[in-house]
């Protein structure tokens, strides 16, 4: 969240001033959908960033800066999510945790493989970046959620983003949705 952080306060001097720009987020369904257990400090990073994301959409809308998130799911193959998550540092911690949960990630893991349907592949999250990017400023989609699992992140992301919706329609600030030049 830091380093995110970090890079927009280095490019948006530059992109306020031109009054152009895309900060484009890549967050995580984890936000809003199916939260396996001990990843805590993931799914709250990955929500501080979509609350953070939605504050620069509104506060950057009239220097013409757009905002994208991307959220994809879990993709299980393609990649090693499963591999290297879940895996604490802390040995002792986890021993304890065993007592109790003994396996359990293993079957957290083997059940979230087998919600993703066999052709799910994780390019289509580089595919939608692409298509974002290529879109013109002002038309792009605020959220695009890439979840072949549907972990339930797109339905209460469609929710919230409704209510926020409502909000600045509610203040007569709709202008704050969409930038503008």
């Amino acid at each position: 969240m830091l380093s995110t952080q970090r890079v927009n306060r280095a490019v948006l001097p530059g992109m306020r001033e031109r009054r152009d720009g895309l900060l484009l987020w890549a967050g995580s369904s984890s936000t809003y959908g199916g939260t396996p257990p001990y990843l805590g400090p993931h799914f709250a990073a990955k929500a501080a960033m979509d609350h953070l994301a939605k504050s620069y959409a509104v506060e950057l809308s009239r220097f013409g800066i757009d905002t994208a998130l991307v959220v994809p799911g879990s993709y299980t193959s393609g990649t090693n999510h499963f591999a290297h998550a879940m895996q604490p540092l802390d040995t002792a911690t986890a021993q304890a945790y065993d007592t109790q949960y003994a396996g359990l990630m293993e079957d957290v893991g083997k059940a979230s493989a087998a919600l993703a349907p066999a052709d799910a592949d994780v390019r289509e999250v580089a595919d939608a970046i692409v298509r974002i990017v290529d879109t013109p400023n002002g038309e792009r989609p605020f959220r695009t959620t890439i979840d072949p699992a549907d972990e339930g992140s797109e339905r209460v992301s469609d929710v919230a983003d409704g209510v926020r919706t409502e909000f600045y329609e509610r203040i007569g600030m709709t202008d704050l949705l969409a930038p503008r030049g």
